[in-house]
């Protein structure tokens, strides 16, 4: 089957309750994998490392070669994969770095324009960027030649900016482990994983007959294990699908379409609920959480560790959040299914996710919101569900889409009972003139 007929998704695949040697094994396996990915991070996370990173062949080598599986007894269907999360773990590392830098450096009121096009195209090349970081001879960027610069002023200034906000990788969690195809195999209705003991295996009972032939991940749960099995799944065609649909997307009304239809109505409402339950939720326990404290400066240590039993504990407090977050994400992609049923596109048209303050350094108060929002996962099911239905996902510059009106053209008024022009008297939901005016970009650009 050609590649472009298939797409890859993740289907999860849960065993039965394991015997508690079972679970002892997993999660010595979880433990020995965190330590070799704690290994790399050490050893490679650096500006050393920075240009060795693609391809990762020199580091996979040098780490199987410095006895750290010997050392650990871990099995190479645990090892090899180890290395390799570790070192997408530091890419990662790095493009957030650069992300950082790269607000940083827009918001410099001191750096002209040419000196940004420099800064920008030395962190692109990882290469000459190490070379930078490390002071030492590169040649000059193509792009950057000719510029009018100080090349040391801004060599100098990187270096700084890196040095401050490079940050050391630490092993979060030790609840799961990768698997390489070759560390497993499956036989009457469990997935039997390699041992630390050669030619043996360990037998995990299965609920389900699902098979899979390429690495996958084991996460531990409290008595059984739950592994993600990378599939393909067949990319559908769809002989009705003719339309060409403009969708905004917001916080209250997930997709207001150009032509006033609407889907995930209760989006808004459902997050805003979940938002102030957590803030009243959190503010509870903070206030728990001084008592608890006086309590312990006190010398009243029952009551303290009663406090920390009954009030304080994760457990309920983290199925709670899981549960409401899933019920979220049942309806966006509920509402996206109904969306493609209905419309039938062959073309899905929005706009680029914004850059919130490109010209000034984030709020605080901004993270908050963005990390409660949802947007990032509509937009992702939403192109996932595009190419799995043969969709064409297009985004647009969002310039002018929020603030033109889509009548007439002129600049509007935005507030909260909607959107205004004084222009031509044109009124109407806020959504609804930015899914019109996605709706003219894209055919003005035709």
């Amino acid at each position: 089957m050609p590649a472009e007929d298939t797409i890859t998704k993740t289907v999860w695949q849960y065993s039965e309750p394991l015997p508690e040697d079972t679970m002892e094994f997993l999660k010595g396996i979880a433990l020995d994998y965190s330590k070799v990915k704690s290994y790399t991070y050490n050893r490679y996370s650096g500006i050393k490392s920075l240009d060795r990173l693609t391809p990762a062949f020199d580091i996979m080598r040098e780490v199987r070669q410095s006895g750290l599986r010997a050392q650990l007894g871990l099995p190479s269907a645990y090892f090899s994969p180890a290395i390799v999360d570790a070192v997408a773990d530091i890419k990662g590392m790095w493009g957030m770095l650069k992300n950082k830098l790269g607000t940083l450096i827009t918001a410099n009121e001191n750096l002209s324009d040419e000196d940004r096009i420099y800064l920008r195209t030395v962190m692109r090349l990882d290469k000459i960027y190490a070379a930078v970081l490390r002071d030492e001879a590169y040649e000059m960027p193509r792009k950057a030649k000719g510029l009018s610069i100080d090349v040391e002023r801004l060599n100098n200034l990187l270096r700084r900016l890196t040095r401050r906000h490079l940050t050391k990788l630490e092993v979060g969690s030790t609840d799961y482990f990768c698997i390489a195809s070759s560390g497993y195999t499956y036989r009457a209705g469990a997935i039997y994983i390699a041992s630390r003991t050669s030619k043996q295996r360990i037998e995990l009972p299965l609920k389900d007959s699902n098979v899979c032939r390429r690495q996958i991940r084991l996460c531990i749960r409290k008595d059984y294990a739950a592994l993600a099995l990378p599939v393909e799944t067949k990319v559908k065609k769809h002989a009705d699908y003719n339309n060409t649909v403009y969708i905004h997307i917001g916080y209250q009304d997930m997709f207001t379409l150009s032509n006033g239809n609407v889907y995930g109505q209760s989006l808004g409402g459902m997050t805003s609920t979940e938002t102030q339950r957590l803030t009243d939720k959190n503010r509870e326990r903070a206030r728990i959480r001084a008592a608890y404290q006086q309590s312990m400066e006190s010398g009243d240590g029952k009551k303290a560790v009663n406090m920390k039993s009954n009030n304080l504990g994760t457990v309920k407090y983290d199925r709670r959040k899981e549960k409401e977050r899933a019920k979220t994400e049942v309806f966006i992609n509920t509402e996206i299914n109904k969306m493609l049923a209905a419309e039938k596109p062959n073309r899905i048209v929005i706009t680029r996710p914004i850059s919130i303050n490109k010209t000034k350094l984030p709020a605080k108060s901004s993270n908050r919101n963005m990390t409660r929002s949802f947007n990032g996962y509509i937009r992702d099911r939403l192109s996932y569900k595009c190419r799995i239905n043969s969709i064409e996902l297009v985004e647009i510059n969002s310039k002018g889409t929020g603030t033109m009106c889509s009548q007439c053209g002129a600049e509007g008024k935005r507030s909260q009972d909607g959107f205004y022009c004084p222009e031509c008297g044109y009124a109407s939901a806020i959504s609804i003139n930015g899914a019109k005016n996605i709706e003219k970009k894209y055919n003005k650009k035709k």
